[in-house]
C-alpha cells in the first residue's frame, strides 16, 4: 500500500498507521471521514464518489508534498474512496505524523481542507428523496 491512494474497498487503518510510523514521530493525528445518515434534512442511503484518478492522485501528491514542507511533520498519508460507500463507511483517511501533536493537528486539518477544496473527486448523495450532487453545502438534483 502507498501513502497516496484512491480505493474502492474499506480502509485498513492499522496498515495505514504502519505506513507512516516512525521513531521520530510522537504524535499521530488521524482524520477518518465517514458517511452519516442525514444530509440537508434528508435520510442518506449511501454516497457515490467519482474521480478523475490520474489528476486526483497528482493533486493528492502535491498536497502531501506541500504539507511536508509547510509543517514540521515526519510523514503524511492521504487515502480517499471512490464508488459506492454505505452509511457508516469510511470515505477519507488522513494521517499526519509529527514529533509533537500540535504540528500533526495543524497539518491534518490543512490537508483535509485542501483535499476537499482541490482534489477532483465528486460526490453524489443517494437519499430517500432522490439523488443529489453535493457541492460543499449545496445539493443539486441529478435529474
Amino acid at each position: 500500500m502507498e501513502r497516496i491512494m484512491i480505493l474502492t474497498e474499506e480502509f485498513d487503518l492499522e496498515e495505514a498507521v504502519k505506513l507512516v510510523s516512525s521513531r521520530n514521530a510522537g504524535g499521530y493525528v488521524i482524520f477518518l471521514g465517514k458517511v452519516r445518515d442525514d444530509g440537508d434534512n434528508r435520510r442518506v442511503l449511501k454516497l457515490i464518489y467519482e474521480s478523475y484518478d490520474e489528476m486526483a492522485l497528482r493533486e493528492m501528491r502535491r498536497i502531501r508534498e506541500e504539507a511536508l514542507k509547510k509543517f514540521p511533520v515526519v510523514d503524511v498519508l492521504i487515502w480517499h474512496r471512490k464508488g459506492e460507500v454505505p452509511v457508516g463507511g469510511a470515505t477519507m483517511l488522513v494521517i499526519a505524523a509529527g514529533a509533537h501533536r500540535r504540528e500533526a493537528f495543524d497539518a491534518c486539518e490543512w490537508i483535509v481542507n485542501e483535499v476537499k477544496r482541490t482534489v477532483p473527486i465528486w460526490k453524489r448523495e443517494v437519499t430517500t428523496d432522490g439523488t443529489f450532487w453535493v457541492e460543499g453545502d449545496r445539493r443539486v438534483p441529478t435529474g
